[in-house]
């Protein structure tokens, strides 16, 4: 079975169909599902999520776009319910936190400090509770890197990775996987292809980012987690590898930087 790192399932795109979309995917051999939160008030909807399908977890988190309305109180109330949370085996992750510094809105001096400041204490309350992150890093990698070693969390994924050989081997030295999707399917993204060719096989998980990063053949379309296979086979090929071992590899990684999944989804 493949396991999708990162799919927003409780997005609006879905609508009331949110189910049926992981039912689709449990049919194409996604077996597993992680759901991030994005904010305060979409907790809930990510928890019922992991409990009514059979092939779904989450995460609690608070977004970097969800920051600038974010509150001091709303951290406190993510303490408390991850300790909560802690009790639920459908929850695996802290997620989806981190920094954006490539929308215009979000890279003033003030929003910078103020995404600093939410990342920072949601890697604290990760590494309170042994959990691992799942990593908002668009534009910022160095930046996220810089702080995920300054507050180690147990581990993490740096989410639809796009950075360097060096700064990818940043990530790979304190344990993190990094997360490929429907961005290395299109020809043009030399970088990722490279990256997804030539990393350690060791550091990659399988991820849609959905319903956002739709494959080419579905762009610029909603992507499901449905595509994780085909993506796979684009990744395999690349490498040169088998399709089994890319899905035994990348779910042994997965259970090894999530490892609460791993009680979900024996074997």
């Amino acid at each position: 079975m493949w396991i999708d790192t990162h799919c927003h399932l409780d997005a609006r795109e879905f609508g009331n169909n949110a189910l049926g979309v992981a039912a689709r995917a449990l049919e194409k051999g996604v077996g597993m599902i992680v759901i991030p939160a994005i904010d305060r008030a979409n907790w809930e909807a990510v928890r019922k999520l992991g409990a009514a399908a059979g092939n779904a977890s989450y995460a609690i988190g608070i977004h970097p776009i969800c920051v600038p309305n974010a509150t001091d109180a709303d951290l406190a109330a993510m303490r408390e319910t991850v300790r909560e949370a802690l009790h639920d085996p459908n929850f695996v992750a802290i997620g989806e936190v981190g920094l954006d510094f490539f929308l215009p809105q979000l890279c003033t001096p003030e929003m910078r400090d103020k995404q600093v400041l939410f990342f920072r204490e949601q890697l604290k309350i990760a590494r309170e509770f042994g959990l691992p992150v799942l990593t908002h890093v668009r534009k910022s990698q160095d930046q996220v890197l810089k702080h995920v070693r300054q507050i180690a969390p147990a581990g993490g994924i740096a989410h639809a990775f796009n950075g360097s050989f060096q700064q990818a081997q940043g990530y790979i030295d304190i344990g993190f996987k990094l997360g490929f999707g429907g961005n290395l399917t299109f020809t043009r993204a030399l970088q990722i292809r490279r990256l997804a060719e030539q990393l350690p096989l060791s550091a990659i998980v399988m991820e849609t980012d959905a319903p956002d990063i739709a494959p080419q053949w579905l762009h610029p379309g909603v992507n499901t987690p449905d595509q994780v296979p085909g993506i796979a086979e684009v990744l395999a090929q690349l490498r040169g590898i088998g399709l089994d071992e890319l899905q035994a590899a990348t779910t042994a990684n997965a259970h090894a930087v999530m490892p609460r999944l791993r009680a979900l989804m024996p074997g």
